[in-house]
């Protein structure tokens, strides 16, 4: 069974200013992913191709048009088959949608693991993206995110095994 999983926010921005801030990921002026979670990494230059990741995901860019829309390719860890990408949509000339789809099918006691740990700490990373997103548009959050103290408790359990 494959697993969808969307986030997005609507921003009062135009779609230019917006899907600058998908052209920064993984770079050193990198406004859109959390810079307290582990840091989005390419090989190179945001491009068709270019391997990367974050933390122990991997995947390989398979699309990308700049300023619109980036897809992620899953290659690790093992057992999670599919895609996650940021797109931007046009609400208006002043309002976009910032949007984060996750396509998975984890295989076998992958799906454990999808449901126990890469779940909530996807959905805690790519909340807070857009959280990141509102603020380099506006200069602050309206309703900044929470994290979960399970959230929390996971995140401290990795930071400890990475040491």
């Amino acid at each position: 069974m494959a697993v969808l999983n969307v986030h997005e926010r609507s921003l009062p921005a135009p779609p230019e200013e917006v899907g600058v801030l998908i052209d920064s990921l993984g770079s050193e002026d990198d406004r859109l992913w959390p810079p307290d979670w582990p840091p989005v990494r390419f090989e190179g230059p945001l491009a068709v191709g270019v391997p990367g990741g974050h933390g122990p995901v991997r995947y390989v860019v398979s699309h990308y048009v700049p300023g619109r829309w980036v897809r992620f390719r899953f290659t690790g860890p093992r057992g999670f088959e599919g895609f996650h990408e940021f797109s931007v949509e046009c609400l208006d000339g002043r309002r976009t949608v910032l949007r984060n789809t996750l396509v998975v099918r984890p295989r076998g006691v992958r799906w454990l693991g999808w449901v126990l740990v890469v779940r909530p700490l996807h959905d805690a990373a790519f909340r807070r993206s857009l959280d990141c997103a509102e603020r380099a548009l506006t200069g602050r959050v309206a309703r900044p995110v929470r994290e979960s103290r399970y959230v929390r408790l996971l995140r401290a359990a990795a930071a400890r095994l990475a040491v």
